[in-house]
C-alpha cells in the first residue's frame, strides 16, 4: 500500500551549501564526499540546493548550520 498523504517522509539527502575549498560556493548531499554543484555566489549556490531538496523531499542546510559537520567523517 502507497505511503499516506501527508506523512513527512525523507525520500533524499539533506543538501548542505559550503564554501569551496578552491574558491566559490558548492552544494554536497549529506555524506557525499564530493560536491553535486560548484557555484560562484552563495545565492546560487543555496537556490540549487533548495530546488535539489524539493525535488527529492529533503531539506536545504544553509552554512550558518552546517559549519563544521563535514569534519564528523
Amino acid at each position: 500500500m502507497a505511503s499516506k498523504l501527508g506523512s513527512a517522509e525523507k525520500k533524499g539527502k539533506d543538501q548542505y551549501v559550503l564554501p569551496h575549498p578552491d574558491g566559490g560556493w558548492q552544494v554536497k548531499g549529506e555524506g557525499n564526499s564530493k560536491a553535486t554543484v560548484r557555484t560562484k555566489t552563495e545565492e546560487d549556490a543555496i537556490r540549487v540546493a533548495k530546488e535539489i531538496a524539493w525535488n527529492q523531499g529533503s531539506k536545504y542546510i544553509p552554512y550558518e548550520k552546517n559549519k563544521g559537520l563535514l569534519k564528523r567523517k
